[in-house]
């Protein structure tokens, strides 16, 4: 069964995003992996705190993109292959870097400064 220890909601985003979010960052670190099962939503709506529709949001995106699968009465369970992995890799890493970049951009930072920067912290 997944975990959801390590999640905390945070003010900024939809909570079904951030649950999206950690199910997917939990993917690409290893710690949830091809047929973990998932907390049923009632479950994880009380552990969360959350209105059980936000969760069905949440587990309904993730099953469009092919994430988990869900089957009447039976519990949602994660479904990964290399190529969906790959594909989970990139798109993360792709907001992360987009994300980073633009906020080195406000802050006036010139190319040659960022590359410093990641270089330095790099190491």
């Amino acid at each position: 069964m997944i975990s959801f220890d390590g999640f905390t909601i945070e003010d900024g985003s939809p909570i079904y995003l951030q649950i999206i979010l950690y199910i997917k960052r939990c993917i690409i670190a290893g710690t949830i992996v091809d047929g973990d099962e998932l907390p049923s939503r009632r479950v994880l709506s009380a552990l969360l705190g959350v209105n059980p529709n936000t969760i069905q949001k949440a587990y309904r995106l993730l099953e469009d993109e092919g994430l988990i699968q869900s089957h009447s009465g039976a519990k949602s369970c994660v479904v990964l292959d290399s190529r969906t992995l790959q594909r989970l890799r990139a798109e993360l890493l792709e907001s992360d870097i987009k994300n980073i970049i633009s906020a080195m951009k406000q802050t006036g930072l010139e190319k040659e400064e960022v590359i410093s920067l990641i270089k330095k912290y790099w190491e």
